[in-house]
């Protein structure tokens, strides 16, 4: 392995080589800094260092962590932020609950996953819900509450959050068949069940028996299920792509029981300006900018000739996904062979099992005809309509938006009503909020809300939106008026901590509430605030989360600036002796502003007020 580094010591490329010496010294050979994107990285390398590994396959693994954890500027990145969802079961816990989640941390939780498509996390969660009852909220379960929530009545839960609701042995025996469950030992889990009936219809507990067996229905149906689509074919991920104008877009296709069950883009418009050498070839291949064919005829491409190198970019891809994930299909069908690609091969066969997964072997495959080669070349199609979408800015439809948006921030259902709070003010004066709300693809003046802080002095951003939010949701909640799919927060975590104290405040637990932090983009999302939702700043996702957010800015602005107005209009009329507060509202109300008062004469001050009051008025502002 060897690292170029920049004066400032930062590893600006990541490489590989059987032969450092003839590598390195390829880079400096009469010619290569001819072509200004070699030389930029030549010139802007001042050291380089290097690490041994025993084989091809170390050197595999060993690459690929230090260009994810160094993300250097002349490497292929992966610049998808979106990863597979998993079953998190919190055992950790003295009251375990299940959540979806897309990061894997060593936090004593178990993950199962990950699912396609991403819903099927998510139903399958709902499925534990309700029937297991085990929650997903994210109530403080090491102190006791004094009632239960909705989920509780609604036999979604079994009420950990208040003494005496349940017992730690019933629990317990939930997350055992949970766990049961999710590893996919049904045949064990269903022999527990039948156990568990006879023993509650013996002691005449029938309604116990009814559930246990309404379970063991539901384990069953599902394992004949999953015999049917292992008896359909194997798993499988396909890869297609699409080049045009320095720009590429990317399509994967995850086949599960040989359907296609889900599909994953990703974008690159700043593909790195410069790709390694093989050692077999001395030459430079870079990534170019002219346009390549059909996307059939891309794929056929050699993967060392042409302005874009395919081979050299796939072989980076695969290492980013696939090395160091749980699961890895049996199958990979890329578009183009490359040279490490039996090193790769057997690096991911070993990784799985590793894992304690199955023996089968991990066959990545480049199909050159038949149903597998035609699956390739239907991805590339894809990604040819995801180029256009994408990069010729074609505008997708709301419920394409509010799918992509249920999935980034891992809402329970479909956002039809957003709601978002800002705040406003200058060192603390005249803090005022603004509610704005976005329903079915629009936004919704008639919903706006304007807020005057009552409870809040000086400067406090988190005091003011949690007034906010709990006025809002505690009148919802008098008017017994839905909640709304999302409620939004323009700020960062502590406005986002604010609002959920808010929420907690009404005994309102399990709404989906985010936040927006205003110069990173970043989004928050309650209860994964460790997560950070970084979105691509072409998605259309962040787009609208961004309008939503201006537009409430906007309204929080306009509303302060008219509340600062009338203040300062109020103050310098209240300096004149003989005009009160209801003399200055009914001035600035008949005149329309300060500066008509200052322009007005006796006369026509005489029309408001009186004859001593006019000529005060007009005696203090000529002076």
């Amino acid at each position: 392995m060897y690292l170029y580094k920049n004066a400032e010591g930062a590893v600006i490329y990541v490489g590989k080589a059987k032969n450092l010496r003839s590598r390195v010294a390829s880079y400096f050979h009469e010619g290569r800094w001819e072509d200004s994107k070699t030389g930029t990285l030549v010139r802007e390398a001042v050291d380089v260092d290097y690490i041994v590994v025993a084989n091809n396959k170390e050197a595999l693994a060993l690459e690929n962590n230090l260009i994810k954890q160094r993300k250097p500027r002349f490497n292929i990145l992966l610049r998808d932020d979106k990863t597979y969802p998993y079953v998190k079961l919190t055992l950790g816990e003295r009251w375990p609950r299940v959540y979806v989640t897309r990061r894997l941390r060593k936090d004593g939780s178990t993950y199962y996953g990950p699912y396609f498509p991403a819903n099927l996390a998510y139903r399958i969660v709902d499925l534990i819900h309700r029937n297991f009852l085990i929650p997903s909220c994210k109530v403080d379960l090491l102190r006791f509450h004094p009632r239960p929530c909705l989920q509780y009545y609604i036999k979604r839960c079994l009420g950990p959050c208040v003494k005496d609701m349940t017992t730690p042995d019933a629990y317990q025996e939930a997350v055992h068949d949970v766990k049961l469950f999710l590893e996919g030992r049904p045949t064990d889990l269903s022999r527990s069940l039948h156990t568990r009936m006879e023993q509650a219809s013996a002691a005449e507990e029938y309604e116990s028996a009814a559930r246990y067996r309404d379970l063991i229905s539901t384990v069953e149906q599902l394992q004949e299920r999953q015999r049917i689509a292992a008896a359909e074919g194997d798993d499988a991920d396909v890869f297609g792509y699409h080049y045009e104008n320095g720009m590429l877009a990317v399509n994967l296709f995850h086949m599960r029981g040989g359907r296609v069950v889900d599909r994953r883009e990703f974008f690159w418009e700043d593909l790195p300006e410069f790709a390694a050498p093989s050692d077999a070839e001395p030459s430079i291949d870079h990534v170019g900018t002219a346009a390549l064919g059909s996307p059939a005829e891309q794929s056929s491409a050699s993967p060392t000739t042409g302005p874009f190198n395919p081979g050299e970019f796939f072989s980076a891809l695969l290492k980013q996904i696939y090395i160091g994930q749980p699961y890895v299909p049996r199958n990979l069908y890329v578009p183009v062979d490359f040279e490490d690609r039996e090193t790769l091969e057997d690096l991911l066969s070993d990784q799985l099992a590793g894992e304690g997964g199955r023996a089968t072997r991990v066959n990545l495959l480049v199909p050159q005809r038949g149903d597998k080669r035609a699956l390739i070349d239907l991805a590339g199609t894809n990604a040819k309509q995801s180029y256009d979408q994408r990069f010729r800015v074609l505008k997708p439809n709301t419920k394409a938006i509010q799918e992509e948006l249920q999935e980034a921030l891992s809402l329970p259902e479909l956002p039809k009503r957003i709601e978002c709070f800002d705040i406003s003010h200058i060192q603390g004066a005249e803090t005022v909020a603004s509610m704005v709300v976005w329903e079915d693809g629009k936004m919704k003046k008639s919903d706006y809300r304007k807020f005057i802080i009552r409870t809040v002095e000086g400067v406090d951003d988190f005091a003011s939106m949690r007034e906010v939010v709990a006025r809002r949701y505690k009148r919802l909640h008098q008017e017994e008026k839905p909640m709304p799919s999302l409620v939004l927060i323009d700020g960062g975590l502590g406005q986002l901590h604010a609002a959920a104290e808010a929420l907690e405040s009404l005994e309102i637990i399990n709404q989906p509430l985010a936040a927006i932090a205003k110069r990173e983009e970043i989004l928050y999302v309650y209860g994964q605030e460790k997560d950070p939702i970084a979105l691509d700043h072409h998605s259309p996702v962040l787009h609208l989360i961004q309008l939503i957010r201006d537009e409430a800015h906007r309204f929080a602005v306009t509303f302060h600036r008219k509340r600062r107005q009338m203040r300062d209009r109020s103050t310098e009329l209240l300096e004149i002796p003989g005009v009160g507060e209801s003399t200055t509202r009914r001035l600035l109300e008949h005149f329309g502003s300060l500066q008509a008062v200052k322009q007005a004469d006796p006369a026509a001050l005489s029309a408001v007020v009186t004859r001593g009051q006019a000529e005060a008025i007009s005696n203090h502002f000529r002076k």
